[in-house]
């Protein structure tokens, strides 16, 4: 898929004020500062599209954006930031999770992985809220140029390990860079076959 265009349309507070759900979308998801706002912006090839952040918890809003004029691109608050107050970090959940279970449109939700650590019980618990409701995920394991091959697939063990606990069959994945462009043709092409069999009026 070439990305010919990435127009940012607005922030909203919750999903029912988001874009008429008639075309296929596709959201960002994960904890605070996971590499979301870089992956999306590698993957759009845009600089700046997505607004990078030292600081976690920058995303508190959902951010929409709409993708070659066919498809919307959603970037979701990040979870799990401990020095968030605990009222907002309840309500960022909520947020995510009434997205998550009610947009219709949803097509796919990325949920992304910071391969440098070992599984997180809010990522996992996450994913398995997700198996319950019948949420189509994948998994995009994020900053892979930031540790070596062999501690990479330790730590993709660990998390295969702990999943099939939970599950009979592991969810799709993707293994990424934002640096190094690592993935960006693989997601790309998962999104633009999804797309193709997508059954929304449009």
């Amino acid at each position: 898929m070439e990305i010919k265009s990435a127009e940012f349309i607005a922030s909203y507070t919750t999903y029912s004020d988001c874009p008429e759900p008639v075309i296929p979308e596709y959201a960002f998801v994960g904890r605070s500062n996971v590499g979301k706002s870089s992956l999306i912006n590698m993957l759009m090839d845009r600089k700046k599209l997505a607004k990078t952040s030292q600081s976690p918890g920058k995303t508190q809003l959902i951010n929409s954006f709409f993708i070659n004029k066919k498809w919307y691109l959603v970037d979701l608050p990040g979870y799990g930031y401990a020095k968030v107050a605990k009222s907002i970090r309840k309500d960022f959940n909520k947020l995510i999770k009434d997205y998550a279970e009610f947009r219709k449109n949803l097509m796919c939700l990325f949920v992304l992985l910071d391969s440098r650590h070992a599984p997180q019980q809010n990522d996992l618990e996450f994913m398995r809220w997700l198996g319950e409701k019948q949420i189509p995920f994948v998994m995009i394991f994020t900053k892979t140029d930031k540790l070596s091959s062999s501690a990479f697939n330790k730590n993709l063990m660990h998390y295969k390990k702990e999943m099939l606990k939970s599950w009979e069959v592991l969810p799709e994945l993707f293994v990424t860079s934002s640096e190094q462009k690592i993935g960006r043709t693989e997601i790309l092409s998962f999104i633009s076959k999804v797309n193709e069999s997508a059954d929304l009026k449009n």
